[in-house]
C-alpha cells in the first residue's frame, strides 16, 4: 500500500517536473532585432511578452529592422509607453524591471527594406548599435534575437567582422528568410563559423494548439487570462483580435529556460541539432516541374539578358511567385555582362509557379515551376554553403514534426507551461 501511495504521488508530480522552468545561469545580454510595425503584427504580441518579462534580461538593444513592411523604432517606443503605464503593478511583484527610459535609450532604427544581392548596403543606426554592443567588454556573449530579416546583422558583420566572435544568434527564420535571402546568403558565405540557431520550423510549435488545454488555446487565451488587463492587455486586442500567435517569442523563451549556451538541451524555446551545410541551388535559366528544391533553402536563378550600362547590383527584374500564400513579388539584380539574378527561399511543401519580367528592352519574359520538398537541410549539393561547427537548426526526427513543421514539437511541448506562467503576470495587471 505504501509503494502504491508513493507511486501515486510521483505520478501527480510528473506534469510539474515536465513543465517546470529551469534555472538560467546568468541574466543574459540580449539585443532584439524586430520587424515590428510591418505586415505581421505578431511582433507587437511578442514585444508585450518581452516587456512583461524584461526583468530577466540585460537588454542592450531594441532595433527596428523592417526588411519588409513599414515598421520603425516608433513602433517599439509606443509599446514601451504602454509598459511604462503598467510598470507600477509589475514592480509590486518584481523590483528589478528596467526603467522605460533605459529601454528607450537602446531603441535604434535599422535598415528600411531588404538588402540587395550583395547582402549589405550602408551602415544604419541599428547596425552601428549592434557593433557597439558586441564590442563591450564582457564575460558573456551578446545574444542577438532576430525576429525578422537579417539585414542589420549582415551590415554589422560586414562593417566589423571582429564582432562575430562576441555574438550568438537565435534567428526566427522560415518566412523571414524569404525577406532577407540576400543578407542570409552573405552571412553563411562569409561567416560560416558564426554561432547561430536557425529556427525555420520549431517556432511554429508556439502557435499550435495540438494537445493544448482548451483554456490555453490561441483563440481562448485572451478571454481566460488577459481580459484587457492593464494598458498592454487592452492593446493586445488590437492584434489578430487577441488571438495568440507570437511566432518570435520562442527566441525569448530560449533565453529564459536553462543554459542557452547548450542548444541540444530541451528548453521552452526548443531543442536543436548541428548542421554543416546551408542548402543552395543555382539555376542558369528556368526550372520545370522536374526540379525539386529543399524547403527553406536558397534558390538562385540566373538569366541571360541584354548587356546594359547600369550600376552592378541594380534592381531591375521582378520575379512574381504564385504559391499557396498567393502571389508575391521579389526583386532581381543586374550583376554585369548580361547576368541577371534573383534569390528566393521557399517556406513550405508545395508546387510553385513564377514569372520573371523586366522593363529593360530586350529582356525576354521567363516562366517556370518547381516543387518544394519537406526535408531540411536535405542532401548535400556542390553549390551549398559549408558551415562551421556552431550552426544549429530544427531537429529532423519525424516524431518531432507538428504537421509539416520540422522540430515544432520541441516548442509545443512547453507551450502550456509558458502560457500558464505568463497568465500569472497578466493577473498582476488585473489587481487594483
Amino acid at each position: 500500500m505504501m509503494k502504491k501511495s508513493i507511486l501515486f504521488c510521483l505520478a501527480g508530480l510528473m506534469p510539474v517536473l515536465l513543465f517546470s522552468q529551469k534555472h538560467v545561469p546568468v541574466k543574459p545580454r540580449i539585443l532584439i532585432s524586430t520587424d515590428i510595425g510591418g505586415t505581421d503584427p505578431d511582433d507587437n504580441q511578442s514585444m508585450a511578452h518581452f516587456l512583461m518579462y524584461s526583468n530577466m534580461f540585460e537588454t542592450e538593444g531594441l532595433v527596428s529592422s523592417p526588411s519588409y513592411g513599414y515598421g520603425s523604432k516608433q513602433n517599439i517606443l509606443t509599446m514601451i509607453d504602454l509598459y511604462e503605464k503598467d510598470l507600477p503593478k509589475l514592480k509590486a511583484h518584481i523590483k528589478d524591471y528596467p526603467s522605460p527610459n533605459a529601454l528607450r535609450a537602446v531603441c535604434k532604427q535599422g535598415k528600411l527594406g531588404a538588402a540587395p544581392y550583395k547582402g549589405y548596403t550602408t551602415a544604419t543606426e541599428g547596425s552601428n548599435w549592434i557593433i557597439k554592443c558586441a564590442k563591450k567588454k564582457s564575460t558573456q556573449p551578446l545574444w542577438i534575437l532576430v525576429w525578422g530579416g537579417l539585414d542589420d546583422l549582415a551590415q554589422a558583420l560586414h562593417d566589423d567582422a571582429s564582432i562575430a566572435r562576441n555574438i550568438k544568434v537565435y534567428w526566427i527564420g522560415g518566412p523571414n528568410k524569404k525577406w532577407s535571402a540576400n543578407s542570409y546568403a552573405y552571412i553563411v558565405k562569409n561567416f560560416p563559423n558564426l554561432w547561430c540557431i536557425e529556427a525555420n520550423g520549431s517556432y511554429n510549435g508556439f502557435f499550435s494548439d495540438n494537445g493544448v488545454p482548451d483554456s490555453l488555446r490561441s483563440k481562448n487565451y485572451y478571454d481566460n487570462y488577459i481580459r484587457g488587463a492593464g494598458n498592454l492587455g487592452k492593446d493586445y486586442k488590437s492584434y489578430y483580435k487577441g488571438v495568440v500567435k507570437m511566432g518570435d517569442t520562442p527566441s525569448l523563451l530560449y533565453m529564459m529556460d536553462g543554459n542557452p549556451n547548450n542548444p541540444y538541451r530541451e528548453s521552452w524555446g526548443g531543442s536543436f541539432v548541428k548542421f554543416d551545410h546551408s542548402p543552395r541551388s543555382v539555376y542558369n535559366g528556368n526550372t520545370t516541374i522536374a526540379d525539386t528544391a529543399t524547403v527553406y533553402s536558397i534558390m538562385e536563378f540566373h538569366f541571360k539578358g541584354p548587356m546594359i550600362n547600369i550600376p552592378a547590383d541594380s534592381a531591375c527584374i521582378t520575379m512574381a511567385v504564385k504559391a499557396k500564400i498567393g502571389e508575391q513579388k521579389w526583386p532581381g539584380y543586374y550583376l554585369g555582362n548580361g547576368d541577371y539574378v534573383v534569390r528566393y527561399c521557399p517556406k513550405q511543401t508545395e508546387t510553385v509557379t513564377y514569372k520573371v519580367t523586366s522593363p529593360i528592352a530586350g529582356f525576354a519574359e521567363q516562366n517556370g515551376q518547381f516543387v518544394v520538398d519537406n526535408v531540411w537541410p536535405g542532401k548535400t549539393r556542390s553549390t551549398d554553403h559549408k558551415l562551421g561547427s556552431n550552426w544549429f537548426t530544427d531537429r529532423p526526427n519525424p516524431e518531432l514534426f507538428d504537421g509539416i513543421q520540422q522540430g515544432a514539437k520541441t516548442v509545443l511541448k512547453w507551450r502550456s507551461a509558458v502560457m500558464l506562467d505568463w497568465g500569472k503576470r497578466w493577473a498582476w495587471l488585473q489587481q487594483e
